[in-house]
């Protein structure tokens, strides 16, 4: 009765069917744990956010390269804006997606050590190949407030680090490149800045990173699961179809008779 599970093309659907299931339930757990890492992700940008602030000295030195549990901490840093070094970063969205730059500020501290500033976005130049308009930083002394940041770097970021580039152009943040600019010992990471506010609208201060949302990774986890549950049903369904329909085909009949028609006899 189930001999045509034997066949070439049932063989074929059966495999299939096997490896359907595990790669499924795979893809199901591969959401699960993005799931989870959104979740834990968040918990960290909060709980970072509400800590209070610290010297930024307590956390990062030249060549140190700030761990992910430091992420967002809020870090404090008193020195000079060295505007004659600042920088551009290219091809960077503000908040409302529009693409321009970030102005990444040179801090000299006290101890004569440098810390990068991200001190907002601002409009890109209508010749790229110029350098844009960028608001000067506040003169003399000053003490900072903001996020501390990870270096970046091409293959955590995505982004290609171009050579050749016009004066005080970059593409990434990082301090070890600046340290080879600047000369000076530079601070591990960066800092996006958050206070002072600046006196106009420029540069726009870098918002908070997201921590409320945690996407759409469970739902896509259990539509996997219910996919990989719905293979073997299915496959039975077709399998007893089969049956029925080679049944109904060896007693001679068709699967569904038309209804009798009854002639008139003739008067």
């Amino acid at each position: 009765m189930y001999r045509f599970l034997l066949s070439r093309q049932w063989v074929i659907l059966t495999l299939i069917a096997l490896v359907l299931i595990p790669v499924m339930i795979e893809l199901g757990f591969w959401q699960f744990h993005r799931h989870e890492h959104r979740v834990a992700q968040n918990a960290l940008i909060a709980d970072n956010l509400k800590a209070k602030p610290v010297p930024v000295t307590e956390l990062t030195s030249p060549g140190h390269t700030v761990p992910r549990s430091d992420y967002w901490r809020q870090v404090t840093a008193t020195g000079t804006f060295d505007t004659a070094h600042e920088v551009v970063v290219r091809r960077r969205t503000n908040a409302d997606d529009k693409v321009g730059v970030f102005v990444l500020s040179p801090l000299l501290l006290t101890d004569g050590r440098v810390l990068l500033v991200n001190r907002g976005w601002v409009p890109a130049a209508a010749d790229q190949m110029s350098f844009p308009d960028v608001p000067p930083a506040p003169r003399g002394e000053v003490t900072v407030t903001g996020r501390l940041k990870a270096d970046e770097t091409s293959g955590a970021s995505g982004i290609k680090d171009l050579s050749g580039l016009p004066d005080r152009q970059v593409m990434l943040i990082n301090s070890e490149q600046q340290a080879r600019s600047l000369g000076r010992e530079v601070l591990g990471g960066y800092v996006e800045q958050t206070a002072p506010e600046p006196s106009g609208d420029l540069p726009e201060l870098i918002p908070e990173p997201d921590h409320d949302s945690i996407g759409a990774h469970m739902a896509y986890a259990v539509q996997w699961w219910l996919f990989a549950a719905g293979v073997p049903v299915g496959w039975v369904v077709l399998v007893r179809r089969e049956k029925r329909d080679r049944a109904t085909a060896a007693a001679g009949t068709p699967a569904t008779a038309p209804p009798a028609e009854h002639s008139a006899l003739p008067r």
